[in-house]
């Protein structure tokens, strides 16, 4: 697949893609051979798609979570671990299961998100964290740590001075500085944790993100495949050091994370977009539907704390007066 990508981008043949956490069931489609029916995409307002009327009943959305005795056991594994010496930012999550009245496709058609898909009734992403765009020669990446409800007195400046959160969006940043210094020249931090507002069924969310940027050589199409290869899987969802991070992770979340927390975009013929695949649910074959999310944890991190992050970002990102049963 990575040498497919290479050939449709040397050749400026448009593409979507879609690459799972561990690359191993890969999707790459022509655009033009895009079936509407099975696979609808909102990508940074590029769209295959007209979008809807207005949603004309309330929304019921009940989530199921883990028990903190559970998501506390895998806690305690991966604090082990970085006490070691083995990991120092470890991206620990877990599947939930959720109730909802929303088909998989209306979750995609009234969510409000940057990247959405929906892949033949087998799952649905809003995600709100760009991962790479190449424009011309240059890259830019966009990297997003830390999540607080907006509601919180002065919000901004709690999740701004927090000292973990802080140390955890560094620890990224400097992850992919150095990932882009692989596959690019005049690496730079262009923006340092700046703030971006995600409205859900009864709540808003504020984010921190970065944007990280380098340049390209001329002939960056002839290996456009090798560029998103060497990048995965993305910093902000596996952690520092990145390979023996991942070990701890298969070790100790106990399932398969699959398309979530991969990557999906498009190559236009000159333009590279893409987003990291967080905020997704998936259909089970039994019609179950399960959300995956989950969090940065550090030896600073609270259980509490960072259980409560995991089931906060469970949610759809549908604005309006909606029943959200929790």
């Amino acid at each position: 697949m990575q040498e497919l990508l290479n050939h449709y981008a040397k050749n400026k043949i448009p593409v979507l893609f879609i690459l799972d956490f561990e690359l191993l069931e890969t999707i790459i489609i022509k655009l033009e051979q895009v079936d509407a029916n099975r696979v609808l995409y909102d990508i940074n307002g590029i769209r295959n798609y007209l979008p809807p009327k207005c949603l004309d009943r309330k929304i019921i959305f009940l989530k199921h979570p883990i028990s903190i005795g559970e998501y506390e056991k895998a806690f305690n594994k991966v604090q082990e671990e970085q006490k070691k010496g083995n990991s120092y930012l470890v991206n620990l999550t877990f599947p939930t299961k959720i109730e909802t009245n929303l088909s998989l496709k209306e979750i995609f058609y009234y969510s409000k998100a940057k990247y959405k898909l929906f892949y033949d009734d087998k799952f649905v992403v809003f995600s709100p964290e760009q991962f790479v765009v190449i424009n011309d020669r240059k890259i830019s990446t966009f990297p997003m740590k830390g999540t607080i409800d907006a509601s919180v007195p002065n919000a901004v400046q709690v999740i701004m001075a927090d000292e973990k959160e802080h140390a955890e969006h560094i620890t990224v940043v400097d992850l992919l500085r150095n990932d882009l210094g692989i596959i690019s020249n005049k690496v730079r931090v262009k923006r340092f944790r700046y703030i971006d507002k995600i409205t859900t069924l009864n709540r808003e969310l504020l984010q921190v993100s970065s944007e990280i940027c380098g340049q390209l050589e001329e002939n960056w199409y002839n290996r456009m495949g090798d560029i998103l290869y060497a990048l995965l899987p993305a910093a902000s969802v596996t952690g520092a050091p990145k390979k023996k991070t991942v070990e701890i992770i298969k070790a100790v979340e106990n399932y398969k994370r699959g398309y979530y927390t991969g990557i999906f975009g498009y190559f236009d013929g000159k333009i590279l977009d893409s987003a990291v695949m967080i905020r997704f649910i998936e259909k089970q074959e039994d019609g179950t539907l399960i959300y995956k999310s989950g969090g940065g944890i550090t030896i600073y991190s609270d259980l509490q704390y960072e259980y409560n992050e995991l089931v906060d970002k469970v949610y759809v990102p549908i604005a309006g007066n909606n029943k959200n049963k929790e």
